[in-house]
């Protein structure tokens, strides 16, 4: 296999990790399997390797004009340490990325990127820097590990006590277990969880001294079932330059009202959508899977963009980009499985959430 490997790729191969390639790089699939790694995450604490994602980092006295520029959410009036999530779009309203920004001073501004998009995120955000802003790409110098579950902030405690008090905070300059780390509090999984971002050197250690405080390492298997119990969506499924953040159903992250950025005209004309990303129970038998059919009668109406058998809930689920008419909850269809019709229902999403 070729890839690229990330400081904890000795760590994976001793504990009897499944090495797959992923977005460029050699990461684990599984440990224990997928669905014991799942149900750890809900009931306990999981572990994942992240350290491929990518960050960058805007700096100069105009940063937040151009991060306001660049993203359709408003990153004005944030406090160091704050994190938002949004996209980023094109011209014409479709996708570029998916990213979370962290204000880590007001001339400083650190960019999560998924890790298959890093060089064109770079490439796309450097293109359009004005006045006084350049972008740094750190990803080469950064490690980082996402602790997820019900006891994650226990297991961390017993590390560290810079712990984010918020979601979608961070503690810009702590340590844990003795090493600096940018400690951050998001997650994907549903679950309450943080992010450590460390020096690649750092890695293995922290990874050594998680494990021991409690923490099951987990693979890219469970993270995106679990990503997909929450409705999480997923660049290059949910999201692509051909999906744009209202037909995504993110609309929430769209700020019209503050000053221009880019793809903001297209989106003001981009309601109301012909068509809508939606939950899909399956109430038939059978599993859908990316790019099955979805039918009403016998007119197609869309196509599933994720979809699996959900561990913890124990039955199968998706979700789909389907004509807006068809977003209730409670709406029946079909999917097509490998030419078989299987009876659906829109439920509302997430299909998981936590205390709920």
């Amino acid at each position: 296999m070729e890839g690229r490997k990330t400081p904890l790729y000795d760590r994976h191969t001793a504990a009897g990790g499944k090495i797959v390639p992923f977005a460029g790089w050699l990461l684990p699939v599984q440990y224990s399997g997928v669905i014991a790694e799942h149900r750890a995450v809900r009931s306990a604490c999981g572990l994942f390797d992240v350290s491929h994602m990518g960050e960058l980092v805007l700096r100069g006295a105009d940063a937040l004009v151009n991060v306001n520029n660049l993203m359709t959410n408003d990153f004005s009036g944030m406090a160091d340490g704050q994190a938002r999530y949004s996209p980023m779009c094109y011209e014409d309203g479709g996708v570029v990325d998916d990213l979370i920004v962290y204000r880590c001073s007001d001339t400083a501004y650190l960019i999560v990127v998924n890790a298959a998009n890093r060089d064109k995120d770079a490439g796309w955000i450097r293109a359009h820097l004005t006045g006084d802003c350049a972008m740094e790409d750190i990803s080469d110098q950064v490690a980082q590990l996402a602790l997820q579950g019900p006891e994650a902030e226990s297991i961390l405690r017993t590390l560290t006590g810079d712990i984010p008090e918020k979601n979608y905070t961070a503690v810009l300059r702590g340590t844990v277990d003795g090493r600096p780390c940018l400690v951050s509090r998001t997650g994907y999984t549903g679950e309450d969880g943080f992010e450590l971002y460390c020096a690649p050197g750092d890695a293995p250690a922290l990874w050594d001294a998680l494990i021991a405080a409690g923490a099951v390492p987990c693979g890219l298997g469970a993270r995106d079932t679990l990503r997909l119990e929450a409705a999480m969506p997923l660049y290059g499924h949910e999201l692509s330059p051909e999906i744009n953040p209202y037909e995504a159903g993110l609309g929430i992250f769209v700020k019209l009202d503050k000053d221009g950025f880019i793809g903001k005209a297209a989106l003001e004309q981009a309601r109301p959508v012909r068509r809508r990303r939606v939950g899909l129970k399956m109430t038939g038998r059978g599993i859908a899977r990316e790019e099955c059919p979805v039918y009403d009668g016998e007119r197609q109406i869309g196509v599933v963009t994720s979809g699996t058998h959900c561990p913890w809930l124990g039955c199968a689920v998706a979700m789909a980009l389907v004509d807006a008419d068809y977003k209730e909850p409670g709406t029946a269809l079909q999917v097509d499985v490998r030419g078989r019709r299987v009876e659906a229902e829109v439920v509302k999403t997430p299909f998981y959430k936590r205390n709920g």
